[in-house]
């Protein structure tokens, strides 16, 4: 049982850390960024050439890939978002428009790393395990979940206690009074996609490195669940999306132990469906208040 929770906690760290991205921009603009996923493979990419051609420590390749990341969701608000913005379907249209960014980074990561799987060197983490109990917990497994842990409480910090973080909920809540008080929204929805594009390069980087895996269609495996938790942890919610992030992985583990791996998937759907029919907001999710 407490190796299923540390299994659990662990597969619960990534989707989580992925998902705050996803609901960070949601959060503010109501729109569903759905070019996160390939930021989240081209982050795994970055890491990997750093590490492979540049022989970087491996912390700093992560560094520098959140970097990248940060860069990629600028691009993404400039040229899939803000043209858009004050368009009557904005919501909608920006939501294509976001697939089509996917599908061209994965056009890109095709055309320059190609369809194969690339893989980290073996010794670019240190290999070592420890035991507590019955548990066992790898030295990679520990460092996700507490970096993870530690971006995810750093970001709602941000939120609440920042005036950057004031002006993304002056906006999240209503953009044009935003507007009259002084607020720079364009500034504000910038730094917005730049730090959820930087959480979901990091979130694809810990996860590659634990598969040890880096392919163009990464992002496929977690798109899906990244979208689960937000709706189980409620719309917008940072909060919501880390309880919710851990709930699905507690589930598939749970599920993968007494059940099969192959039901992994149905079960933790069916979860987030029995949810929603007592909280149809979401665990954490509240009534939308803000104006059209």
């Amino acid at each position: 049982m407490s190796q299923q929770i540390v299994n659990g906690l662990f597969t619960g760290s990534i989707y989580a850390l992925f998902a705050v991205g996803y609901t960070l921009v949601f959060g503010i603009l109501d729109i569903l960024n759905l070019a996160h996923q390939a930021v989240f493979m081209i982050g795994a990419f970055v890491a990997l050439e750093l590490v492979l051609h540049l022989k970087l420590e491996v912390f700093l390749a992560l560094a520098l890939s959140m970097l990248a990341g940060g860069g990629l969701g600028i691009v993404l608000n400039y040229a899939a978002f803000k043209p858009l913005r004050r368009r009557p379907d904005t919501y909608f249209s920006g939501m294509i428009s976001s697939i089509a960014m996917a599908t061209i980074f994965e056009a890109i990561a095709l055309r320059l790393w190609g369809a194969r799987t690339s893989r980290f060197p073996l010794d670019t983490f240190p290999d070592h395990t420890f035991h507590v109990g019955n548990a066992s917990i790898t030295l990679l497994q520990l460092v996700i979940i507490v970096l993870s842990l530690i971006l995810m409480l750093g970001l709602e910090w941000m939120v609440q206690r920042t005036r950057l973080g004031k002006a993304m909920r002056a906006v999240a809540e209503n953009e044009r009074t935003a507007r009259i008080l002084g607020i720079d929204v364009e500034r504000v929805v910038t730094i917005s996609f730049m730090i959820s594009s930087a959480l979901g390069a990091v979130a694809g980087v810990l996860y590659a490195l634990q598969f040890n895996a880096v392919s163009p269609d990464l992002g496929h495996a977690v798109e899906l669940k990244g979208l689960a938790v937000i709706i189980l942890g409620g719309l917008g919610s940072i909060p919501g999306a880390v309880v919710g992030g851990y709930l699905l992985g507690l589930a598939e583990v749970g599920t993968i132990a007494n059940v099969g791996s192959s039901y992994k998937d149905a079960a933790a759907f069916i979860v987030l469906f029995l949810i929603l029919l007592v909280r149809p907001r979401g665990l954490l999710g509240r009534k939308a208040v803000r104006e059209a």
